[in-house]
Parts: structure tokens; C-alpha cells; sequence
């Protein structure tokens, strides 16, 4: 069982959101062109969140999206879900008819309780996930990536200043 770029998509544009967004919509442009996803497709998952009210969208000069509730009270799960991102491990799609007729007269396999399981650890696991806890992530990544870019630079300059080499 995988996430489909359906799921991977959303919520890569949903932390590129919430990472831009100070005080100002953004596009949806922005994000496709920062995070390599088409425009339409972007369009097609945020039409799906707009109706879930996790987006809000704003018309007119400067508009684009927002979040419509604070970043902290969005979960990964909550993302997945509203774009219709199947999370089932199942064979039957949880109708319990694995090995059988897709009419449901068929019967339960034998790791039907294992799969079904999985898919309550999934959810469970992505509903304690929020966006702010992503953003956050990023956030200390991208601190820990400047101090190293910092610290390197730093080093070499005055490597070069000790040998003369300026």
C-alpha cells in the first residue's frame, strides 16, 4: 500500500501554504512553481480543501488561498481525507469480502484483521500530525541548514586569511 502523489501533493502544498502565508493569500501559482506541481492539479485539491474548510480562497488582485483555520488545528489526516486520498490497506476496500464477488457476498481472508489494523494505526498516526508540527519541522531544517552553511563559510574564510590566500 502507497500514498498516491494525490495525497504527497496536498500535503507538500499544504505546508508550502502555510510556510508563505504571512498575512497575504497565496497563489496557487506560487506554490506550483516552488514546489514543481502543476498549476490545474494544484487547482483540482484546492477546489476539494476549499469544501472541506481547510482553504479559503481569495478573489480578486492579491487573492489566492489561506488557511481557514489555524495551522495547529489542521492534521495530516485531515488533508489526506478531503482530497478523497484513499488510506486502506484492505484488499476489499474494508467491505470485509477479500476473497469473493465485489458484491459483498464474499468472505473475510485471513489477514483481513492485520490490514484493517494498519489502517487505524495510519489514521491514528496522521490525526496526531498537525501542520504546525510540519512547519515546525521545516523551520528548524532550514535553521540548522543556515548555521551550516554559516559555520562552513566562516571557516573557510578564515582558513584563507591565514594563509594569505584573500
Amino acid at each position: 500500500m502507497r500514498l498516491t502523489t494525490k495525497g504527497r501533493f496536498a500535503v507538500t502544498a499544504m505546508l508550502d501554504l502555510a510556510m508563505q502565508q504571512v498575512g497575504e493569500p497565496v497563489t496557487l501559482a506560487g506554490i506550483s512553481q516552488r514546489q514543481d506541481i502543476s498549476l490545474s492539479y494544484l487547482e483540482q485539491l484546492f477546489s476539494k480543501l476549499r469544501r472541506q474548510d481547510i482553504v479559503e480562497s481569495v478573489r480578486g488582485p492579491g487573492g489566492g488561498y489561506n488557511l481557514a483555520r489555524p495551522a495547529q488545528k489542521v492534521t495530516v489526516a485531515d488533508i489526506i481525507i478531503a482530497v478523497d486520498e484513499p488510506l486502506d490497506a484492505t484488499q476489499c476496500g474494508s467491505k470485509g469480502n477479500c476473497q469473493g464477488n465485489e458484491h459483498g457476498s464474499g468472505t473475510q481472508c485471513m489477514t483481513h484483521n492485520l490490514w484493517a489494523n494498519l489502517n487505524e494505526k495510519m489514521l491514528s498516526f496522521l490525526d496526531s500530525v498537525s501542520l504546525q508540527d510540519l512547519v515546525d519541522q521545516q523551520l528548524e531544517k532550514q535553521k540548522c541548514s543556515d548555521n551550516a552553511v554559516v559555520i562552513v563559510h566562516h571557516t573557510q574564510t578564515e582558513r584563507a586569511a591565514r594563509t594569505g590566500s584573500v
